[in-house]
């Protein structure tokens, strides 16, 4: 599904995942398919340690959703992959 609105989608990333995504060795996000995730979408991962002081390290990566799937051979029901690229 193509969303003409481009809905953006704020979400937390624990760092050694932020660190991959940004140096581009992790290129997917496996999330539940709580939002209504299109091609297209805009995503912020904001970095989230939970053993800094309130969380949010202030770090945030900023990329668009290349490719999604949601088939359940593939993937857990209720659970979403989706390839991502830094704009």
């Amino acid at each position: 599904i193509i969303n003409n609105k481009n809905m953006t989608h704020d979400l937390k990333i624990l760092p050694k995942f932020y660190m991959a995504v940004v140096e581009r060795r992790k290129t997917f996000e496996v999330r539940k398919d709580d939002r209504f995730y299109c091609k297209n979408d805009l995503v912020n991962l904001h970095e989230y340690d939970p053993n800094y002081p309130g969380g949010y390290t202030g770090r945030v990566w900023r990329g668009r959703i290349t490719y999604i799937l949601r088939d359940t051979a593939y993937v857990r029901k209720g659970y979403v992959i989706f390839s991502i690229e830094e704009l």
